[in-house]
């Protein structure tokens, strides 16, 4: 095994195989629950069995990281097939599977970019594994770091679900969370390729050029302005009365950035990076 985690190219075979044999453990809970429970809860328990798959092979390398695409990889294609499933996808339909993809794309594209093999893991994990005892660890690794961000997402998702369900044209406000989502996306992919460039160049410094000069953490705002975008979108033709529960998922994904991902990722920078104290100060957590 050791001859795979090691190769770059075997991990992402094997990451790839992890990955679509997932999307068949999903697909095969869903036709099941399907006849037992209502279809979103039916969806649900199939999201959670294919992250129940995937974690399996997290345990089976020791390596949380083999979770890191679902983040990216799972929405386009649960949402894409519940859209075939549906035979119903208007403008507002459409426009949301383009955002979606386009954001899936750009983001697993930014994951398979950093991605090394698979003995290598994200040093947030590898924090946990080290600081906590293998019992606790376990259940920080399935309950925290792959079934959160699952449960996060699929709330996060449920809006774009919902309108998937009808044939809604687009009005002007459905363009306008389609404008939100890709300019979300773009701001993600030029603050990463900026900090992929900085990084290469000025290895163990601060990036303080581009977006990175204006926010501390521009990357970020991009994912969370992504949700805001699916949300208002479905806004856009479910009316703002009807959507009060839909806020779920959003701010769910805002409260996983502000209280949990920028801590941790500012507290190893703060630790790490001499005069990351002072950048703090100068530069705004977002834009």
């Amino acid at each position: 095994m050791s001859n795979i985690t090691s190769s770059r190219t075997l991990s992402f075979v094997m990451i790839i195989l992890i990955y679509i044999t997932a999307v068949f453990a999903g697909l095969f809970t869903y036709r099941w629950a399907q006849g037992h429970m209502e279809c979103y809860t039916a969806l649900f328990v199939a999201d959670v069995a294919a992250t129940i798959w995937v974690w399996l092979f997290g345990l089976l390398y020791k390596n949380v990281s083999v979770y890191d695409p679902y983040w990216s990889v799972l929405p386009p294609v649960m949402l894409t097939m519940w859209a075939a499933n549906k035979e119903a996808a208007g403008q507002a339909g459409v426009l949301l599977l383009v955002a979606v993809w386009y954001w899936g794309i750009r983001l697993t594209g930014n994951w398979a970019y950093t991605f090394r093999n698979l003995d290598s893991e994200d040093w947030r994990y590898t924090k946990y594994r080290q600081e906590q005892k293998p019992v606790i660890f376990h259940i920080i690794n399935f309950f925290g770091l792959n079934m959160m961000p699952t449960i996060v997402v699929f709330a996060a998702l449920l809006p774009g679900l919902c309108l998937l369900n009808g044939e809604e044209n687009a009005s002007w406000l459905t363009w306008a969370g389609f404008i939100v989502c890709l300019a979300a996306t773009t701001l993600q992919w030029i603050s990463d390729r900026q900090k992929h460039i900085f990084s290469k160049q000025h290895k163990g410094e601060i990036c303080k050029v581009g977006l990175w000069k204006h926010g501390r953490h521009p990357n970020y705002l991009g994912e969370i302005s992504m949700w805001w975008g699916v949300w208002l979108m479905y806004v856009s033709v479910k009316g703002v009365n009807a959507c009060v529960w839909s806020l779920t998922g959003p701010v769910a994904m805002t409260c996983l950035f502000l209280f949990i991902s920028i801590p941790l990722m500012e507290k190893r920078q703060l630790k790490n990076k001499p005069g990351y104290a002072e950048y703090k100060k100068e530069t705004r957590m977002f834009l």
